[in-house]
């Protein structure tokens, strides 16, 4: 039996994107048009269903929960906000508020307006004085009720997917893109850090707490040779540790939020810069329980994370974590075995403050569309129906305690 601090946070997660629905003016909206992809479409309707969910959230005995503001709703046009979406915001954090629920609020979670994304996006000389420019009137609408701001969600994934790999819009492979898109998202964050700072002092409130969602997985070399080594050092220090290294140079994080799933078993094929970056073991030389997306369950890495966070000397919360699958059992023995690893973690010393599931409901799942469920709560894309799972229940039972025990729904 583990037991959590009393004022630990618990709850899960969401993106705007991937649950509000008809975001139309977003970069992913017009890429999954012009591509054929799965569309979001009208996602969970969560936009305007968000009271009836965290209804939800406050029967499981959540105290926080992580989301985002739409970037694409709020500045449709550059230079033009809509008041009336930045209330919308407004009126999330009451409803949160007014349920016991402590918001953590993320302001770019991947997506992109599309007069952004034609402008340059991310490459684009202006990019972040036009960034600043939106998290300036978000934070101003909201700040009186938060307390916790992401400022990126998963720089790491974002800067490859879209301009390493080409998975995502708009879909460029360019290792020296890569690294200005990079450095760009860099000075974003510093930069809103230093801007919510002064926007939270000038308006008299109490200091926030800001940080970045950063995605970390474990590298796990396939071989003992040199180059599976080598590789495994060369990812763990691009993918995990490069941004969170180089903003804390500039002492810009009040906490880290930690984003993981899965390992990767790292077998290059040769020397080149690709395979160094990219190659995986595709032979199954370490087996693994797999998620419906064939990644691999591997708690232990999550604790090994967290310890070697330490040497930053700030606070973490576990901003993502969880399993798209379809055996309910699967998931609560996922989310089990890593809250064990978190508490194993803390009792060598690292600073958790909360963890927050992925996801409350199931959702749009990017470039995967709708077949992944990561849910607690079940939804009918034909109905909108919400249907809370027993790993959500049981779940609830260590949020309310915040003690893990076999947690078993009578």
């Amino acid at each position: 039996m583990e037991t959590f601090p009393k004022d630990f946070l618990w709850g899960a997660a969401t993106s705007a994107y991937q649950v509000e629905g008809d975001n139309v003016g977003a970069d992913w909206w017009a890429w999954e048009k012009d591509t054929g992809k799965e569309r979001s479409g009208r996602a969970c309707r969560h936009y305007e269903l968000y009271e009836r969910d965290f209804d939800l959230a406050q029967s499981l005995n959540h105290n926080a929960h992580r989301f985002s503001t739409e970037w694409s709703r709020i500045e449709p046009e550059e230079g033009i906000f809509v008041e009336q979406e930045l209330k919308h915001y407004v009126d999330v954090i009451r409803c949160l508020r007014s349920r016991h629920i402590e918001p953590l609020v993320t302001l770019h979670h991947f997506t992109n307006p599309l007069w952004f994304a034609r402008s340059g996006g991310w490459l684009a000389k202006g990019c972040v004085e036009r960034f600043l420019q939106y998290a300036d009137r978000v934070v101003r609408a909201l700040a009186k009720d938060v307390r916790y701001w992401i400022t990126v969600n998963e720089p790491t994934i974002y800067f490859s997917h879209s301009y390493l790999f080409g998975a995502w819009p708009p879909q460029q492979r360019s290792f020296l893109r890569m690294k200005a898109v990079e450095q760009h998202l860099i000075t974003a964050h510093i930069q809103a850090y230093g801007l919510i700072h002064k926007i939270y002092k000038e308006l008299r409130l109490p200091e926030p707490c800001v940080g970045i969602a950063q995605y970390t997985q474990a590298y796990i070399p396939c071989r003992a040779c040199f180059r599976d080594k080598m590789a495994a050092y060369l990812r763990d220090k691009l993918y995990n540790f490069g941004f969170l290294d180089a903003i804390a140079r500039h002492s810009a994080m009040d906490f880290i939020g930690v984003n993981y799933y899965t390992r990767q078993v790292v077998e290059p094929k040769n020397w080149g810069l690709a395979s160094l970056a990219m190659d995986v073991c595709k032979k199954n030389h370490r087996p693994a329980q797999k998620n419906s997306l064939d990644w691999d369950i591997y708690p232990e890495g999550l604790e090994d994370i967290l310890l070697r966070l330490k040497k930053y000397d700030r606070p973490a919360i576990v901003t993502e974590n969880g399993i798209c699958t379809d055996d309910d059992a699967l998931r609560w023995g996922y989310i089990r075995k890593h809250l064990k690893h978190i508490h194993r973690a803390m009792g060598q010393g690292a600073d958790v403050r909360g963890y927050l599931y992925w996801s409350l409901l199931d959702n749009f799942e990017w470039d995967k569309g709708f077949g992944p469920r990561f849910g607690l709560v079940g939804v009918d894309y034909n109905t909108y129906e919400r249907s809370v799972r027993d790993s959500a229940k049981k779940f609830a039972q260590v949020c309310k305690t915040g003690v893990l025990e076999d947690c078993e729904i009578k």
